[in-house]
């Protein structure tokens, strides 16, 4: 039994992140723990993540607000019993709530975040600052889920020849077993006129090991918005990304193809990360 994390950000109940975790379960059962981050204003945004590496403290936390977490608290437990779904919930984050996220990451085998309500009002960025932060922080693998999407029945393991791509793969392979038997695209992305498919013999002998329908690709991406109208075509897919670790963070939002797919809100996207 894997144990997943759901994160809300306390006044935004993300339905797409929960059914997703609901699906998951419906297949193999897990331990869902909802973690209850508190709100936080646009102003003390930097300050706030910085809290990171030093002793910041949030905004405290109006009577309104608090009502509103303890019902969407009581809203997840009531869908969790309703789904058969074993759970704990994690709140009272009265200080540092990034830490305290990627304290519960380093404990938990995979994070799922609601993209799109996921502190939604920290500008309009996509993916926005407070998410890029966490997403820095954190010490599992994470899936990105849209409000709207079809439960995924094809994958599209994107492999730029990367440590962090095949890295990527292997922990989709272990924490998502349940996509094992959809088709599979083994999609190897051209980045900066390569053209050499990289270690291909061995990417394939790793791969075809774990899905049964597999297809392997080349696709150059010169042009900024050829992957997300190839992969516009993969209906009800997730797509899989490399990992990376804080140095090279801001990397993975300067690829477009990453990019794009997380501004269009039509795909659950799995991002590894050590």
């Amino acid at each position: 039994m894997r144990k997943i994390l759901l994160a809300f950000d306390g006044i935004h109940f993300s339905e797409g992140a929960f059914n997703f975790a609901k699906q998951i379960n419906e297949k193999n059962p897990i331990l869902l723990t909802g973690v209850f981050l508190p709100q936080v204003s646009y102003a003390n945004l930097w300050s706030y993540a910085d809290g990171i590496g030093a002793p910041m403290f949030v905004p405290s936390i109006g009577d309104e607000e608090t009502e509103v977490i303890e019902e969407n608290i009581q809203k997840f437990e009531q869908l969790c019993v309703k789904n058969g779904i074993e759970f704990r919930v994690r709140k009272d984050f009265m200080d540092l709530a990034l830490p305290e996220l990627k304290k519960e990451t380093r404990f938990a085998d995979l994070l799922i975040i609601g993209e799109e309500k996921f502190y939604e009002n920290m500008g309009s960025g996509n993916p926005n600052n407070y998410l890029k932060e966490a997403l820095r922080s954190i010490e599992c693998s994470v899936v990105l889920v849209p409000e709207k999407f079809n439960f995924p029945s094809l994958n599209v393991l994107t492999y730029d020849g990367s440590e962090s791509s095949v890295y990527a793969i292997k922990q989709f392979v272990y924490l998502l077993p349940e996509f094992k038997d959809n088709p599979t695209y083994l999609t190897y992305v051209s980045i900066e006129g390569k053209t050499i498919f990289p270690e291909e013999a061995y990417i394939e002998e790793l791969v075809s090991r774990h899905f049964t329908d597999l297809t392997v690709s080349k696709l150059d991406i010169d042009s900024e918005k050829l992957f997300s109208t190839w992969v516009a075509d993969k209906k009800s897919s997730i797509i899989v990304a490399g990992s990376f670790g804080r140095s090279s963070f801001s990397q993975i939002f300067n690829k477009s193809f990453v990019l794009d797919v997380i501004k269009s809100h039509r795909l659950p996207i799995f991002i590894g990360h050590k």
